[in-house]
């Protein structure tokens, strides 16, 4: 088979490639782009340690094929953090409310949670774990990364309506 040309947006920067058609997103990701924290563990799908944003969707990046990605914004949980650095509040919750153990699961927890999030931002417990049930973990027992979810809302809740706030008494005496 003949290589493909592709073109993507991968945590903002644009990069052009040439790939094999069956390569998948996880190994285009980890070999050719360097971005390692997309970790694989099952290659079926099941695990979601590999799950990555394609154009905002949680996705499977071991399910989907490079080719497929070509035109799409990807976002990776290396994408994730500020430019500057600075944890998201999706992996500071991970961190104080101890939403992880050895850290193999977590990127994919991560991506997860935050696309959740993003279309989810007060969640029920329920609710959070329906959304996190596609993600497995062997060491936390889920506890941890639940109250992380939760947590990671409750701040980002928090930060919109303190700007909301800020806008709506702009300008007052």
């Amino acid at each position: 088979m003949t290589d493909v040309d592709i073109e993507v947006r991968i945590n903002g920067a644009l990069r052009r490639d040439r790939v094999p058609p069956r390569l998948t997103l996880a190994d285009y990701l980890r070999d050719k782009c360097g971005l390692t924290g997309t970790h694989l563990g099952c290659e079926h799908g099941v695990c979601g340690a590999c799950t990555v944003m394609l154009d905002g969707q949680a996705v499977r990046a071991c399910l989907v094929f490079a080719v497929q990605a070509d035109g799409a914004e990807l976002t990776t949980v290396e994408g994730i953090a500020g430019p500057d650095g600075e944890l998201s509040p999706v992996q500071a919750a991970f961190r104080e409310k101890h939403g992880l153990q050895c850290g193999f699961c977590t990127p994919g927890f991560i991506v997860s949670a935050t696309a959740f999030l993003r279309d989810n931002p007060d969640p029920s417990e329920t609710e959070i774990r329906e959304a996190i049930s596609g993600n497995l973990c062997r060491c936390t027992g889920y506890q941890g990364i639940v109250r992380a979810v939760r947590a990671a809302a409750d701040s980002m809740n928090a930060a919109t309506e303190t700007r909301e706030a800020r806008v709506s008494t702009e300008g007052l005496p």
